[in-house]
């Protein structure tokens, strides 16, 4: 459907391996210096190649902050959007006039900034489900290919465990109680993370009594999460801690919160989502280091046994 090019800030771009046909090249060249002419500074543009096939142009600085190919790629995903009958994509970002390593780089961060911004929250949506899980797929064209996957297996751990922090958060409360939430993290296991819970009777022989107390105004139990990975040697030193918030619904107890506030209390156990999505990227990409995370899972509810101020 698409065909994405990348030129930079004087609207160049290079085609050695002569990938593009010259008809596209032609069209793309006098497109290009339509915009020169003008003085267009979008970094996004676009042309119609034929009636079926589109092109875009993405403009990039030869100098470029750090953070500037995940963002490029985000807004690219964004910009798309509007655009509904594109569902297909032929990326060719050789058409950068960088050397190997600093393409692989870049191009790698950008398909990180494009997949973060594709992420949606469907679970519970009944209508329209073909149209609301529509998914844009991609082709790579690059004789670099190879390093641009190896590079993005990093980026593509770190999205993963993104993407499971923002299904947690995501989440209704009435779904994702404390017991809920230790069968999510129990299925971390299979990447090779340790997980262990501890439920009321292991807390009460350890002394948290303020984990408890939080709690016990709730028909939910409370628990505690602890989840390892040994990725170092053993003698790498003490482990990187993580200590998450889990509260997966926060009422305010006795202290009832104002009704305007209380739609936003599932969001109390967002620490925690980021502890658990942490860990799984760290497991997928394999980390050499020493972690665990710790999070404290727990719903506080008015009730006549809840926790008096």
């Amino acid at each position: 459907d698409t065909l994405v090019i990348f030129v930079n800030e004087q609207y160049r771009y290079k085609d050695k391996k002569g990938v593009l046909s010259k008809n596209i090249r032609e069209r793309t060249n006098s497109y290009l210096a339509n915009l020169k002419a003008k003085k267009d500074n979008e970094d996004i543009s676009s042309f119609e190649i034929s009636d079926k096939k589109k092109c875009f142009i993405l403009r990039i600085k030869n100098k470029y902050e750090s953070y500037s190919p995940q963002e490029k790629g985000g807004l690219f995903y964004a910009h798309l959007k509007q655009y509904k009958k594109v569902s297909k994509i032929d990326f060719y970002p050789e058409t950068l006039d960088f050397d190997s390593t600093k393409l692989t780089n870049f191009f790698s961060q950008f398909i990180f900034g494009f997949n973060l911004k594709s992420y949606t929250f469907n679970k519970y949506k009944t209508l329209n489900k073909e149209k609301i899980n529509k998914k844009i797929s991609f082709k790579i064209i690059s004789s670099f290919k190879e390093k641009i996957q190896k590079e993005y297996k990093y980026y593509d751990a770190i999205k993963e465990g993104v993407f499971l922090t923002r299904d947690l958060v995501s989440e209704p409360p009435n779904v994702l109680n404390p017991k809920k939430y230790t069968e999510e993290i129990k299925k971390l296991s299979k990447l090779g993370l340790k997980v262990e819970i501890l439920n009321e009777t292991k807390l009460k022989k350890l002394g948290m009594h303020s984990l408890l107390g939080v709690g016990q105004g709730s028909k939910n139990e409370t628990f505690l999460a602890v989840i390892k990975w040994n990725g170092a040697k053993s003698n790498f030193g003490k482990p990187l801690a993580f200590v998450g918030k889990g509260v997966c619904f926060d009422t305010g107890g006795i202290s009832l919160k104002p009704a305007r506030f209380m739609e936003e209390m599932k969001y109390d156990m967002g620490g925690s989502a980021v502890v658990v999505g942490l860990m799984k990227s760290l497991a997928l990409r394999k980390a050499k280091v020493n972690a665990v995370g710790v999070v404290g899972l727990v719903e506080n509810m008015p009730d006549g046994n809840a926790q008096r101020p």
